[in-house]
């Protein structure tokens, strides 16, 4: 096994998997970079050292691609997982019923199957490299719904809830499981979800009053909660306040997303 420490970052392309990429990249750490944005991942591969990554073209909702990609990936490290980042994720919205079956389903095998896919496929790897992690990015929305998010919302849900078994059940294997739980980023997720009409998610969010992160914020997390105990790491303001809210005052959370709600109307 190599003395290196590697992670595999999937969403790789942009974003937080790319801040993260960078963040691990600068404590000597060998990065996978998998994603279906190739020319994405070669922009941060060229944040990176020479010989400091390896790049796979995955669609995480392909299970075989899973198989490939990190059979590939084992190799180029050296013969160890220190971390899998199950990062990868879109976003869809606007009211249920006006919704499209098609950005319905996206959600679900993106942000759901392709999690699951990627605990299932990395296992028998982490297995076998002493003191890994599997992390996965949950969000804020995983705390409390909100309104014209609802599948995203779920799906979010069932990140949190897969995190929280499989860190139970993978104990006695070493494994320690993890969660992101962002508020707002500011990635181009902001551009392209819609809460409903025309407007865009970032305009919604500083309308209603809540902050976004910057996506460096996200890495610092994401390199705390591989190295932490906490299951559920939490990033920025409204992430911490939602889950003081959810346990102790669970109405404020209705009145936060009701605000959202209005200033995606206009309202506010």
């Amino acid at each position: 096994m190599a003395d290196r420490k590697s992670i595999f970052i999937t969403g790789g392309a942009s974003g937080i998997g790319r801040a993260v990429a960078a963040h691990f990249g600068s404590k000597g750490w060998f990065v996978g970079l998998a994603d279906i944005n190739e020319a994405g991942l070669a922009e941060t591969a060229a944040l990176l050292s020479p010989g400091q990554s390896s790049l796979h073209r995955l669609d995480v909702r392909d299970r075989a691609d899973w198989d490939r990609a990190l059979a590939a990936f084992w190799t180029a490290a050296g013969g160890r997982m220190d971390v899998m980042f199950n990062n990868a994720g879109v976003g869809r919205g606007g009211p249920l019923g006006g919704t499209a079956i098609e950005d319905d389903e996206l959600v679900i095998d993106v942000n759901i199957k392709g999690v699951l896919y990627g605990a299932k496929a990395s296992f028998a790897y982490l297995k076998q490299t002493p003191g890994s992690c599997l992390l996965n990015t949950a969000s804020a929305a995983g705390i409390f719904g909100v309104a014209n998010m609802s599948v995203y919302c779920a799906s979010k849900f069932a990140v949190r809830g897969l995190t929280e078994s499989l860190d139970q059940e993978w104990a006695e294997h070493g494994i320690k499981v993890r969660s992101l739980m962002p508020s707002f980023v500011d990635t181009p997720i902001l551009d392209a979800v819609s809460l409903g009409g025309n407007r865009r998610t970032r305009d919604i969010v500083t309308d209603a009053g809540m902050e976004i992160s910057p996506v460096s914020m996200v890495a610092d997390a994401a390199w705390d909660a591989v190295h932490g105990s906490a299951v559920h790491t939490r990033v920025g303001k409204t992430a911490r306040r939602a889950w003081f809210f959810a346990r102790w005052a669970p109405s404020l959370l209705s009145r936060n997303g009701k605000s959202m709600q209005r200033a995606a109307q206009g309202l506010d």
